[in-house]
């Protein structure tokens, strides 16, 4: 099931595409919700609801805006250096490879649709792209083991970890370089843990202007999506809706000879297999106290 949340005629919703269309769930089902939030804390009851609506409102895929399918997650959350090759490259760079999980937080003003545009901050000319498998979690827990861990996962989305690498390098915690606004674009939708077989086997790439610059697989990752979870879930409690952003592969532009930074008027496609793509055109960051 493809779950998304979506704007269509002046109204926001959330709906299951099916095809080329996509199903308006709360006016097709008046027992669904109006956001992805209250559909996952509804847990796999509602979930199952959902997935039994196959006709009623509808409208052409192409007809509608995408949105972020969790525009308000309470955590978006980030492990770094979680590829075997992107390790490599980051010791090429003088970084020194972390002994145990490396978690950072995205601050959740950073969620963004999947095609919309993304801003070049004016404080930086050093953005960065990151290709990522993100996990959203389906059910609230704490203390779960990595054989357990399957079971909390909703589903899966593409993320885009953009960076600014100069202000990452602020901070130990690396938040402030990767918490910009509009640095957060996830989607295109969730796709839902059944419809993926294996998320340890998937590639994933990255295109600049169609130019392929990251090219790797979800198995080269250091710690598995399982292990992660039990990581995390010792410390604090997962909601539903949480985003947990996987790793990125080598390949980002910081750590091209010479160093490849985004600029005004690229176009960075984010693939993952089996889950879909999302493509941002890089802009100037607005003026304005709500840019």
């Amino acid at each position: 099931m493809k779950l998304v949340t979506f704007t269509c005629r002046g109204r926001t919703s959330i709906g299951k595409v099916i095809g080329n269309a996509v199903i308006d769930l709360p006016a097709s089902d008046a027992a669904l919700p109006n956001t992805m939030l209250e559909l996952l804390q509804g847990g796999p009851a509602l979930l199952e609801r959902a997935r039994a609506v196959v006709a009623g409102s509808c409208y052409p895929l192409a007809d509608v805006e995408l949105q972020a399918p969790i525009p308000n997650p309470s955590k978006y959350l980030a492990i770094g250096l979680n590829y075997r090759k992107h390790v490599e490259e980051a010791i090429r760079l003088g970084v020194k490879p972390p002994e145990t999980q490396l978690w950072f937080n995205k601050q959740v003003s950073c969620v963004h649709p999947p095609y919309a545009p993304v801003h070049l901050p004016k404080v930086s000319d050093k953005l960065d792209y990151e290709a990522e498998l993100g996990v959203v979690i389906g059910q609230r827990c704490r203390h779960v083991s990595v054989e357990q861990a399957r079971a909390v996962i909703a589903g899966y989305v593409v993320c885009n970890d953009v960076s600014v690498r100069d202000w990452q390098s602020r901070s130990q915690t690396m938040t402030l370089g990767k918490s910009f606004n509009t640095h957060g674009p996830i989607g295109p939708w969730i796709v839902t843990d059944d419809e993926v077989p294996d998320p340890h086997a998937l590639r994933l790439r990255t295109l600049v202007n169609g130019e392929v610059r990251q090219d790797s697989n979800t198995a080269d990752m250091l710690y598995n999506i399982y292990e992660q979870i039990a990581h995390l879930s010792t410390v604090m409690t997962l909601e539903p809706g949480d985003v947990l952003a996987t790793g990125t592969p080598s390949g980002v532009g910081v750590g091209m000879v010479p160093p490849c930074f985004l600029k005004v008027g690229d176009v960075v496609r984010v693939e993952v297999e089996g889950i879909g793509h999302i493509e941002n055109t890089i802009v100037p960051e607005p003026l304005g106290l709500a840019s």
